[in-house]
């Protein structure tokens, strides 16, 4: 048997390839052991509205420190080992004093962690650096969900640097796996949870299972598979296929809520009839107008908040919430069953609904 002896080429390359990523003059093994993760006790939470955070932070206790996400509108509260009942319930209290409601609190203990401003400055910085074009360039076959969330593409450099400050924060260095490819795990995971976050965890996971079977039978045939095929791919039968692809098609329609703020879809004003022009049967459709005018403004992305933040998203699950309550002859309880989320969430989004509606009607009104 030849066997062919390397060039000193391929040598140089197995060298470099071998070689250790160095960030900020530290190399990067070293670097995480300069700031170690460590365990804490965490406090989950949301609220009815958004906490003075500066207030807030001044008024926690020594040792604890308080994070914010606005995409998901999660606050993270994190102490000390065995702290976790005593800050949930330290949470609830002050919260209660300002007039706030907390939804979806929950204590977890053991919680490993290290804080991003904990490592060298200059380490920090280089690595960011090194792995934001990486990111960027890893998410592009997740583009389409990327676009519809984060459209433009400054805010889209921001929520990838953020999202690998987050995995900074995650990365356990113990378990021998490299942070490259643990940050590849984790965009992944995140940029699905944008979907979920928006839309409903059951119509999103729905979402994601039918397009990776499609893309699969795809591959494997060079084919899209008809309705049949594509159930027997999933395992699924005909009508459990139906209907969940009902499901993605009303997820679909929802992600284009646009504002119809006097402007139709073919950017021409809506005209209504004055009341001494039309009958009564006329007026009545008028005023359905007016409020499902007023609903989907009422649920439309702000235009002055980030993309990442919820104002700068649809309120979609709020919208589904009034819609269908209101219209669609649904409980809220049969729409928590059907969406995959609590009770407590789509009255968190209801509440942001009735706020602007109220102030969307007003105008209106004037």
């Amino acid at each position: 048997m030849n066997h062919s002896t390397p060039t000193p080429v391929d040598d140089t390359r197995a060298a470099r390839s071998r070689e250790p990523l160095v960030f900020g003059g530290i190399p990067e093994a070293e670097g995480w052991a300069l700031a170690p993760i460590t365990p804490r006790d965490r406090v989950h939470f949301r609220t009815d509205r958004e906490l003075p955070l500066e207030e807030f932070r001044r008024e926690l206790p020594d040792g604890v420190t308080v994070s914010y996400d606005e995409g998901e509108g999660l606050y993270r509260v994190d102490g000390a080992c065995g702290t976790a009942s005593v800050l949930a319930e330290w949470v609830k209290a002050w919260c209660a004093g300002h007039g706030t409601a907390t939804v979806g609190l929950r204590a977890e203990t053991d919680v490993r962690r290290r804080a991003p401003r904990d490592l060298p400055p200059a380490f920090l910085d280089e690595l960011c650096r090194h792995y934001l074009p990486v990111s960027l360039k890893r998410l592009q076959r997740n583009s389409s969900t990327l676009r519809m969330h984060v459209p433009d593409p400054d805010d889209l450099t921001q929520q990838v640097s953020e999202w690998i400050l987050k995995a900074v924060g995650q990365f356990d260095e113990g378990k021998g796996v490299p942070f490259g490819a643990f940050l590849a795990t984790q965009l992944s995971k995140w940029v699905h949870d944008l979907g979920r976050n928006a839309h409903g965890r059951t119509a999103a996971d729905t979402e994601n299972k039918q397009q990776k079977a499609v893309a699969a039978f795809l591959a494997e045939h060079q084919r899209r598979p008809s309705e049949r095929e594509l159930a027997a791919y999933m395992g699924q039968s005909v009508a459990t296929l139906r209907r969940n692809s009902q499901t993605v098609a009303t997820l679909n329609g929802l992600r284009n809520l646009q504002s119809l703020d006097g402007v139709g879809p073919d950017a021409t004003e809506i005209m209504l009839p004055d009341a001494h022009e039309a009958p009564d049967e006329i007026m009545g459709e008028a005023e359905q107008t007016l409020l499902s005018h007023a609903l989907t403004a009422a649920c439309a992305p702000d235009p002055d908040a980030r993309p990442d933040q919820r104002a700068g998203q649809p309120n979609v699950l709020g919208w589904a919430t009034w819609y269908l309550t209101t219209w669609g002859g649904r409980t809220k309880t049969q729409l928590s069953a059907d969406l995959g989320t609590s009770v407590r969430n789509m009255n968190v989004h209801a509440d942001r609904v009735e706020r602007a509606l109220k102030q969307r009607l007003t105008e209106l009104a004037d």
